[in-house]
């Protein structure tokens, strides 16, 4: 109400008038000592034996040891009131109703924060999926984005300003944000009209934005935006240098542009970049080398996650590092990219263009990550447009000396698609696992085994199915 006392007092605190409130009770304090001074009473003195005679008086309907546990209590009491009004005085000016509680606060500064180092490699939706998973898990992480994105708003950004396409590299900024910040959906809005803007990210402008500002620099653009959102871990390009993703078809064509190659619909046998072997960036390969755990994907095979394996350094950085390794096969076929392919074909496809010999896929992946249950509507005609599940071959994954885990993945709103918190909850449990066990003392690099490694008799890490099929797969590969 306005007339309330408590609106009353606020009013009589706001700034520039406290001061003139205490000189004037000051001065009114001054003019009564005057008074009693003309009347022959001494203040002080007086004051003295009154609040004597008030305690004396209270001692006698009060035991001493009572009064005195009362005095205690009230005054704690107080000081409790006073340091809790105090404490959120000042929190308040960093922690505004629209942010996290107090609590959410302390739990993603101490337990998120000590959580694993995690390194994500991909890119595009499937990747961004992911991230909003893994933040639940822990703060440390880094996802390590492809750049050859030439299609859609990044595209054009990409040929009229020259920037690195920043597309990717929004969507996983975006996923390790605060989701509830209106910030974070300012990020993700795309403007639907005007000249020159229909079609453009806003997140995709601003980091354009900042990468100029910052004279080039967009490390720098990139740390900035996670600041604005509040993002956990870091999103690092993997190389900064422009490249442009080449197909070699089986039908001898070649294929130039991201965006083209799923629109030849032809079978590709491999693809590559130009320039060729671009320098990684710095901080990706340190990262790389310092994770407890990588993870491959989710994502296009051909344009999201084997194009950061055409970076100089970042294979030789992943068979390097001491992390565990999963990759994270798709749910389901890609048109135009992967059709008709099985879990193996994806990593062998993978080895291939990392560049590992043959029988060391362990040394880059050591174990793949499957969906062991069918998408809606699979039951009946076993198809999903033009998109399959991925068909599991355990016998050519134990080939390729690479573990099979199969897990229920699905997401339950959107089919064909995994679910971040089962993915992220599945991984994280699969790290910790492995984690506890001592790996084995290599003597010999050449015919080391690592404990991933499965042998021919070993059996595949698995769960009963939720539905009887031998299919698996993700549409999570779909770019924006």
């Amino acid at each position: 109400m306005k007339n309330s006392l408590n609106r009353r007092i606020k009013a009589l605190m706001l700034p520039g008038l406290k001061r003139w409130i205490v000189f004037i009770m000051f001065g009114v304090g001054i003019i009564i000592f005057g008074f009693a001074l003309l009347l022959g009473y001494h203040p002080i003195f007086n004051s003295v034996n009154f609040v004597e005679d008030v305690f004396g008086y209270v001692t006698k309907i009060l035991p001493y040891r009572i009064s005195g546990v009362i005095a205690i209590v009230a005054g704690g009491l107080f000081l409790f009131w006073a340091i809790s009004k105090m404490t959120l005085s000042v929190l308040g000016a960093y922690l505004p109703d629209d942010r996290e509680s107090i609590p959410d606060v302390l739990y993603r500064r101490r337990h998120l924060a000590s959580g694993p180092r995690v390194v994500v490699i991909g890119g595009g939706t499937g990747l961004a999926n992911l991230l909003k998973g893994l933040k639940g898990f822990t703060n440390n992480i880094t996802a390590i984005v492809t750049v050859g994105d030439d299609g859609g708003s990044s595209g054009r950004l990409r040929e009229e300003l020259g920037v690195l396409p920043p597309g990717d590299i929004r969507n996983c900024i975006t996923a390790l944000a605060d989701e509830e910040k209106l910030v974070t959906e300012l990020f993700r809005y795309r403007f639907e009209a005007g000249e020159g803007l229909e079609g453009h990210s806003f997140g995709n402008l601003f980091l354009t934005a900042l990468c100029a500002i910052t004279k080039g620099d967009m490390l720098e653009a990139v740390r900035v935006a996670s600041r604005v959102l509040n993002s956990c871990g870091q999103v690092l390009p993997s190389t900064l240098s422009s490249m442009v993703l080449v197909a070699d078809m089986a039908d001898g064509q070649q294929v130039r542009g991201e965006s083209h190659i799923p629109q030849a619909n032809g079978r590709i046998l491999r693809v590559r970049c130009e320039p060729e072997s671009p320098e990684a960036t710095p901080e990706a390969i340190e990262a790389i080398l310092s994770a407890e755990l990588i993870v491959l994907g989710p994502g296009s095979l051909y344009t999201s996650v084997i194009p950061n394996f055409l970076i100089r350094g970042i294979s030789e950085a992943v068979r390097d590092s001491q992390a565990r390794k999963i990759y994270v096969c798709n749910v389901m076929t890609q048109q135009g990219e992967t059709t008709n392919y099985s879990v193996a074909d994806h990593v062998e496809a993978l080895l291939k263009h990392a560049g590992a010999p043959p029988r060391s896929g362990w040394r880059y992946i050591n174990a793949v990550l499957v969906n062991d249950e069918l998408p809606s509507g699979q039951a009946n005609d076993g198809h999903y447009g033009a998109s399959v599940p991925v068909n599991f071959d355990p016998d050519r994954l134990r080939e390729l000396n690479v573990v099979p885990v199969r897990r229920a993945l699905l997401s339950p709103t959107l089919s064909g698609h995994h679910d971040p918190n089962k993915l992220a909850r599945v991984i994280m449990l699969w790290f910790h696992r492995k984690k506890r066990r001592k790996p084995l003392e290599k003597k010999d690099p050449k015919v080391a085994r690592r404990p991933e490694a499965p042998t021919l008799g070993q059996r595949v890490e698995t769960r009963p199915l939720t539905k009887a099929s031998a299919k698996i797969g993700d549409s999570d590969q779909s770019k924006h």
